[in-house]
């Protein structure tokens, strides 16, 4: 499913127009990233958690040139769903197929 879907998808569920859906649904997503690169984590209960998650520095290999290079302390987006979501997804039977 893409964002396009999601737009449609939303627009036939709530009779708002896909315009109105598409500039709410990029709003959310700029609000998103705008807080998690301020350091900001998002909570949003029963769905799950926007996080950013810290990967400490650490020593890689090179393997076509045959050396070390160091990789800096960083962090990275990560999504944690909620308990209620996965459960969903678990119990779902068009998921097992």
């Amino acid at each position: 499913m893409t964002k396009a879907d999601v737009i449609s998808e939303i627009s036939e569920k709530t009779g708002i127009s896909k315009e109105d859906v598409q500039i709410t649904v990029e709003a959310f997503f700029n609000v998103v990233k705008g807080s998690m690169a301020d350091g900001h984590n998002i909570y949003v209960r029963g769905f799950g958690s926007f996080v950013n998650k810290k990967r400490a520095k650490k020593i890689a290999r090179n393997i076509s040139k045959n050396t070390a290079i160091v990789i800096d302390e960083h962090y990275i987006p990560s999504f944690k769903p909620s308990k209620v979501f996965v459960e969903k997804i678990k119990t779902s039977e068009k998921v097992k197929v």
